[in-house]
C-alpha cells in the first residue's frame, strides 16, 4: 500500500518538475537561452528555438509520467535532469545550484527503480 502511495508522489513530484520546465522553456526564459547560447553555441534565434523545443518535450515528459510511466521516459527524466542541474556550473553558476537541484534527477531515478530496472530492451517500453 505505501509503495503505491510513494509511486504517485514521485509521478506527482516528476511531472510537476518537468511540466514547469516547459512552462518556463515556452516562456523562452533568459537566462537559460543565454545557456543554450553559450553551451551549444546557437545564436538568440536558434536558442530560442531549441528552448521551444525542449518545453514541449518537458511537458510531454510530465504528461506521460503522470499517466504511465513508462521506463525509458523515467530514464531520460533522470538523465535530462541530472544534465540542467550540472549545466549551472558549467555556465558559472554556483555550486550549489546544482547541489540543490539534485532531486530533479533523483525522483525520477527512484521512480524508475520502485517499478523495477528493465532486464530486457523491451521492459524499457513498459
Amino acid at each position: 500500500m505505501n509503495t503505491k502511495k510513494a509511486e504517485w508522489i514521485l509521478r506527482i513530484a516528476v511531472a510537476g518538475e518537468f511540466l514547469g520546465h516547459g512552462v518556463f522553456a515556452f516562456q523562452g526564459k533568459s537566462q537559460w537561452v543565454g545557456w543554450i547560447e553559450k553551451m551549444a553555441g546557437f545564436d538568440t534565434a536558434a536558442a530560442v528555438s531549441a528552448l521551444t523545443l525542449i518545453g514541449v518535450l518537458d511537458v510531454i515528459v510530465a504528461f506521460i509520467v503522470l499517466v504511465r510511466p513508462i521506463r525509458v521516459f523515467l530514464l531520460w527524466a533522470a538523465l535530462w535532469g541530472a544534465w540542467t542541474a550540472l549545466v549551472r556550473p558549467l555556465v558559472g553558476e554556483p555550486i550549489w545550484d546544482f547541489v540543490e537541484r539534485f532531486a530533479n534527477w533523483g525522483a525520477p531515478l527512484a521512480l524508475l527503480l520502485l517499478r523495477g530496472w528493465p532486464h530486457s530492451f523491451r521492459e524499457w517500453f513498459r
